[in-house]
């Protein structure tokens, strides 16, 4: 018995946390994956800051389905340790509101890098972070996205196997697999056995453009047949960028985002609709 639950990137919609909660009620949706808040990356939150931000949720009916936060998303030459400070930090800011996820990634690396020379020094920092967030119950999501160690699903499945914890999880975005030039399906049956975690973002092979959900390379809609064939029970998180929205040039390090018409409560309600089209589908 399968059971998906309904959660995005709220900050898609809009910065302002009410705009972003009014219209996720709008849409029927409870749960946002926190990111964007008022303008301000949740990262850079203070706990102090978070319990405002708690309130608020709290008071418009919203609960947060995991810290969308860019944690191991620096370059791997790159100091570590502030960014550890950072993260333990993070682990705070999840328990204030009351989220058992926090989403990250495996460090960028340089065009030209070797992945394989610096394989012991990414396990070596991400079994960092999923240790001390395990000691809170917290999971570390690790999300496939392009640049990092975990980009392709052989990647993702050596790092969750090395690590070997029950607080290391993945989180499968297609669209990204897609950029990667990965076929989504093969890279489900590798990772079936971790998927916590859905992001709902579909994308075509032939120049990376992300699309709506069903509308590109990523097999979104045989992924959550999948899914619900074997059982899972879990967030399911729309990650639109079919506009732009502010942080993502932050995102998205190496792409060009000028020619994007701006994101916000439409080009939101375009992804859910889509979402919620397969979803009905699969019924």
């Amino acid at each position: 018995m399968s059971k998906f639950i309904l959660s995005g990137f709220a900050d898609e919609i809009g910065n302002e946390l009410s705009l972003q909660i009014s219209e996720m009620n709008r849409h029927g949706i409870g749960y946002i994956e926190a990111r964007g808040i008022n303008g301000k990356n949740i990262g850079d939150y203070t706990v102090e800051e978070i319990k405002d931000v708690k309130k608020q949720l709290d008071e418009g009916g919203m609960k947060v389905s995991a810290l969308g936060s860019p944690f191991g998303k620096i370059n791997i030459k790159d100091d570590f340790e502030p960014h550890f400070e950072k993260f333990k930090n993070g682990v705070e800011l999840a328990k204030v509101l009351e989220t058992k996820y926090i989403r990250g990634f495996s460090f960028f690396f340089t065009d030209g890098a070797d992945y394989d020379q610096y394989r012991s020094e990414v396990i070596s920092r991400v079994k960092a972070m999923v240790d001390y967030a395990g000691q809170h119950g917290i999971v570390y999501l690790h999300e496939n996205e392009k640049g990092i160690y975990g980009d392709t699903p052989e990647r993702c499945l050596d790092l969750i196997k090395a690590i070997d914890s029950p607080y290391l999880r993945a989180t499968f975005d297609p669209a990204n697999f897609v950029q990667c030039g990965v076929d989504t399906l093969k890279a489900y049956d590798m990772l079936k056995d971790y998927i916590e975690y859905m992001h709902i973002k579909d994308a075509k092979f032939s120049d990376g453009t992300v699309v709506p959900a069903g509308m590109g390379d990523g097999n979104v809609k045989q992924i959550l047949s999948n899914l619900k064939a074997d059982g899972f029970e879990g967030f399911v998180s729309l990650e639109p960028h079919l506009g732009h929205f502010d942080g993502l040039d932050d995102l998205e390090l190496d792409a060009d985002f000028s020619d994007m018409e701006q994101a916000g409560p439409k080009t939101f309600a375009v992804a859910v609709s889509a979402l919620k089209k397969i979803l009905g589908e699969l019924e």
